[in-house]
C-alpha cells in the first residue's frame, strides 16, 4: 500500500490520470470519511483489480445544501480522509475547491446548465430539501466527466440519491457503470454517516430509533402496507424528541409500493440539530 496522490485542481488530476488505460473507479464523497466510505473504496478496488486506478473525490458540494442547512459546519477532515482512503486501497484523492468545480463564483450562475432530476427528485428527500437533487446530480455528472471512470461506487445509505444517479447515468447514456454498495452499520444498528459526529451521547441513543423503526416495518410487512408503516411509526413515537420528516415504503425504483415482492422502506428525521436518513430493503410476501 502506498499513500494516495492528492490533487486539488483539474489540471493536476488530468496530469495524474493522463495516458492511463487501466480500469478506473471513482468514489465520490463529501469527505469526513468513515468505515462506510472505506467499504466503498474497497469495493472500487475489487471492481478494477490490483492494476486498476481508484480515485476518491472529496468535495463538500455547496449546491446541494439549502438555506439554513449545515454547509458551513459540515466536517472537513482532509488529512484523515487521505489516510483512510489510502488504507482502503485508493490511488488518487481529488479534493478541489468550489471555484475549481464551478468556476470563479464557486456556485451555479443563474443561467448555468444543470441536471433536472425529474419527478423522483421532488419526493421524500426532495420534498424536504427542494433543489437538493439538482445539485447532487449536477456535481456527480461533473465529477464523472472530470475523472472518467469505468465504474462509480455509491452507498445504499443515501438510497434516493443512488436511484437518481443510476437513473441519470442510464437516461443520459453516460459511459460509467453505477455500482451500489451496502450500508455499513454500527453493531447497534446505527447507519454510519459523516453527520453522526454531530450527535451527543444522548442524541446518538435517540438516533437508534430510525433503524429500529425500519426493522419494525420489516417484521410487520406481511400484515399490509398501512399496518407495517404504523408499526414503524409506533417505534419512532418512543422517542418524542426525534422529529420525523417521513417514513415511507416504495418499490426499489422509488415508485409506488408493491403489494408483493421487493420493496424499500425509507425514513428521515432530525435528532437534535442533526438530520439523519436510513432505509432498508424488505420483501413483501
Amino acid at each position: 500500500m502506498t499513500d494516495p496522490v492528492v490533487v486539488s485542481t483539474v489540471a493536476e488530476l488530468d496530469q495524474v490520470l493522463a495516458g492511463s488505460t487501466r480500469p478506473r473507479a471513482v468514489v465520490p464523497t463529501m469527505g469526513a470519511l468513515h468505515p462506510g466510505h472505506a467499504a466503498l473504496v474497497r469495493a472500487a478496488r475489487e471492481s478494477v483489480g490490483p492494476d486498476g486506478t481508484v480515485v476518491a473525490t472529496v468535495f463538500v458540494n455547496p449546491t446541494q445544501f439549502g438555506a439554513g442547512e449545515d454547509l458551513d459546519r459540515y466536517p472537513r477532515t482532509l488529512p484523515d480522509d487521505v489516510v483512510l482512503a489510502g488504507a482502503a486501497g485508493c490511488d488518487v484523492v481529488f479534493a478541489p475547491a468550489a471555484t475549481e468545480v464551478y468556476g470563479p463564483a464557486g456556485r451555479f450562475r443563474h443561467d448555468s446548465v444543470t441536471i433536472d432530476p425529474g419527478p423522483l427528485g421532488d419526493v421524500l428527500e426532495g420534498a424536504v430539501r427542494p433543489g437538493h437533487f439538482r445539485g447532487v446530480l449536477t456535481v456527480v455528472a461533473k465529477l464523472l466527466a472530470l475523472t472518467g471512470p469505468d465504474v462509480a461506487m455509491f452507498g445504499e445509505k443515501d438510497y434516493q440519491q443512488l436511484v437518481l444517479i443510476t437513473r441519470m447515468a442510464a437516461d443520459l447514456s453516460l459511459p460509467t457503470r453505477i455500482v451500489p454498495v451496502a450500508t455499513v452499520r454500527e453493531a447497534d444498528g446505527l447507519a454510519l454517516s459523516s453527520r453522526n459526529r454531530y450527535l451527543s451521547a444522548a442524541e446518538r441513543e435517540d438516533a437508534l430509533v430510525l433503524s429500529r423503526a425500519l426493522r419494525a416495518v420489516e417484521a410487520a410487512v406481511g400484515e399490509g402496507a398501512e399496518r407495517a408503516l404504523a408499526a414503524g411509526r409506533e417505534v419512532l413515537a418512543e422517542r418524542p424528541s426525534v422529529a420525523v420528516d417521513y417514513l415511507g415504503r416504495t418499490d426499489p425504483a422509488l415508485g409506488p409500493a408493491p403489494e408483493h415482492g421487493p420493496a424499500r422502506v425509507l425514513v428521515a428525521a432530525r435528532v437534535g440539530t442533526t438530520r439523519l436518513i436510513d432505509n432498508k430493503a424488505v420483501l413483501v410476501p
